[in-house]
């Protein structure tokens, strides 16, 4: 009945548009879709006319979904691919119904419209998907992952970052930061004032962070136990030891925070631990209600995903890259087709978008008990999952908790992030921020941010949080400012008094090298290439190829230089190798062979475990490098020793 009215009213409506007059349209465009911004699909009455047609189908569609709903999963599923369909079919993603590319198509002549079949092609030929971010903007280390700091200690799954302090005192009780691991750490660490770790670095917290290994086949057993054990519960011990403090406050992002009320849990069972308080950003502990990823994880679903796991060890990054694209479709697939293939238009250099291209892989075991237990099951919350030989039991967890839900996640649904206030034992402050699962922890302050939350009554006392999200929201307070601020107050006043920073790692851990680890693998080319191997003769230097002066951070280039000007750097310092080897004319070529050889073994590994893609880049690089010039080397070396 819906469409035959909107039909009935659309020529009228149309005819109005023709003649210049204004009347409404019979369906209203939502104004947070951005398909429709061109004024053509407003004044122009063919333009106006399609829209309105295609608009008036979409609810026509919805109708039916709601006419045949049964009650169960397939509802979900059928609403998922039938808007799937619809955002695909929409007007927009064509040329000819889209007036801003025939625009653009006039204006260059032509010319944008061979410059997006070119980018077309391109992408086919690079995975099928339109490119969404210009990479060649964004350096780890200078915009990205910049904040300064060292590792300080690794295990076989995870490495420990301590970012260098700020301020001229620190709280006393440290804070670890615990990022998911699907996508890398430094979403957290996004970019210079759009960093959650530099405010907090900023604002006198001593920060640690967690960096996962990105996983390949031989992970394949590695248990949700062990990223418990190996992960937080390491680093909230190692923490503890460098800075002495017998507290320490945990902030956890998305899966992050998930795993960091485990370890809360856990550590409750185990004898109260060294929790301090706890602050969980767009996190999920209550999965009866996880939204649109429900319909992506019923038991078919996982069963398939079980069989595709098992040929490989993981769950390949682009499988899970390709999930979330799907869930906003419109966003991160139709807009770049628009953009990209139908205008020519370069991808624009975007931070976010950057991190969110950077994914990484799953391990089999691990991924499947996570979605088993929680999505499936709902373990967690129902006080009946147990890891490392413990049942987690949140309401033990009587640490104050400081929990932000976003307006805008279509990931962790903020009224899912709600559910977690009644499932902790201590006291919480609920906070309703701006922004979707990544701006939600992006969220500098700006004219833009907002949150909303309960304050306390005019004698202190706090009102009882409501059962229902929707009454909570009818109590609260909406405050111009960022999440960011208030949660600096509410930290401040439970990280303890000032004190002198503590020193960066410690004795027993050491920050390794001056950042990141490729600064171990740079010592390592001059252990193994110098140390025993030449028997007098010019010696190479940890400073021929990483200068005194540099000043690397934890995901900067160590060698304060470009991935290409640093393979240079290791490039000479291999000449000098050989040039040594001639000055003397003694040097054991089995043995040099030899270690050619471990080094380009060790540097493939290097390349395919590291999460940082300058590490990779590099290690890949200079494995190629060796591999190419090694037989030169040793032809070269054979005629210095004639």
């Amino acid at each position: 009945m819906r469409l035959l009215t909107t039909m009935a009213r659309l020529p009228g409506a149309t005819l109005a548009r023709s003649l210049g007059a204004s009347q409404h349209a019979p369906i209203e465009v939502d104004k947070r879709d951005r398909r429709f911004a061109d004024p053509a699909w407003e004044s122009n009455p063919a333009f106006f006319a399609l829209r309105q047609s295609y608009l008036a189908a979409c609810a026509f569609t919805d109708d039916l979904l709601e006419a045949g709903r049964v009650g169960d999963l397939t509802d979900a599923k059928a609403a998922q691919f039938v808007h799937l369909l619809q955002n695909a079919f929409a007007p927009t993603n064509f040329p000819l119904t889209n007036p801003d590319v025939l625009v653009k198509a006039f204006r260059t002549g032509g010319s944008s419209l061979v410059q997006g079949a070119q980018l077309a092609m391109e992408d086919m030929r690079n995975g099928g998907r339109p490119v969404k971010v210009d990479h060649s903007a964004f350096t780890l280390g200078k915009n990205l992952a910049a904040t300064p700091g060292k590792v300080i200690y690794r295990n076989e799954l995870v490495e420990l970052i301590q970012y260098a302090p700020q301020t001229g005192e620190v709280h006393e009780v440290p804070l670890l930061a615990s990022p998911p691991w699907i996508n890398k750490y430094y979403v957290m660490d996004l970019a210079p004032r759009r960093s959650f770790v530099e405010w907090a670095v900023q604002h006198g917290h001593t920060v640690f962070t967690l960096s996962y290994r990105n996983p390949e086949e031989s992970m394949r057993d590695i248990t949700l136990d062990d990223y418990l054990l190996l992960g937080p519960v390491a680093g909230i011990e190692v923490v503890s030891q460098i800075t002495g403090a017998d507290r320490v406050d945990v902030v956890g992002l998305c899966l992050g925070g998930a795993m960091a009320s485990m370890m809360a849990a856990y550590l409750a069972a185990e004898d109260g631990g060294l929790l301090g308080s706890l602050t969980l950003l767009n996190t999920m502990l209550d999965y009866s209600a996880p939204g649109e990823l429900g319909a992506m994880v019923d038991q078919a679903s996982l069963d398939r995903l079980d069989r595709r796991m098992a040929e490989t060890g993981f769950l390949d990054s682009k499988d899970m890259a390709l999930t979330f694209d799907l869930l906003r479709p419109n966003d991160l697939i139709f807009n770049y087709v628009v953009s990209r293939w139908l205008k020519g238009e370069p991808p624009t250099a975007f931070d976010i978008l950057a991190w969110n291209d950077d994914s990484t892989r799953m391990p089999a075991a691990m991924h499947a008990t996570y979605l088993r237990s929680l999505y499936g099951a709902n373990l967690l919350a129902r006080g009946e999952m147990s890891l490392a030989g413990e049942l987690l039991d949140l309401s033990a967890v009587d640490s104050d908790c400081y929990i932000v839900g976003a307006i805008n996640d279509h990931i962790v649904p903020w009224r899912s992030s709600y559910a977690s206030e009644r499932l902790l034992g201590g006291d919480v402050r609920y906070v309703l921020s701006s922004g979707g699962q990544v701006a939600g922890i992006v969220n500098p302050p700006s004219p833009k941010a907002w949150f909303e939350a309960l304050e306390p009554a005019p004698d202190g006392s706090m009102p009882p949080y409501p059962a229902s999200p929707q009454e909570w929201r009818e109590m609260v307070e909406k405050q111009p400012r960022s999440w960011w601020e208030d949660w600096t107050e509410w930290s401040a006043q439970r990280a303890g008094p000032m004190r002198k920073p503590p020193r960066m790692g410690s004795r027993k851990h050491r920050a390794l090298a001056d950042a990141h680890w490729l600064a171990r693998l740079a010592t390592s080319v001059l252990t193994l290439l110098t140390a025993g191997r030449l028997d007098q003769g010019p010696r190479v230097s940890e400073g021929d190829i990483m200068p005194a002066s540099t000043k690397a951070t934890d995901a900067a280039n160590p060698f304060g230089a470009s991935v290409d000007e640093t393979a240079e750097r290791i490039r000479a310092l291999n000449e000098k190798v050989l040039e040594a080897a001639k000055q003397t004319g003694k040097i054991s070529l089995d043995a040099y062979e030899k270690t050619l050889t471990s080094l380009v073994e060790f540097e493939e590994k290097v390349a395919d475990a590291s999460q940082l893609d300058w590490v990779s880049a590099l290690a890949k690089a200079h494995a190629s490098f060796l591999t190419e010039v090694s037989s030169a080397y040793t032809s070269a070396a054979r005629e210095a020793i004639k």
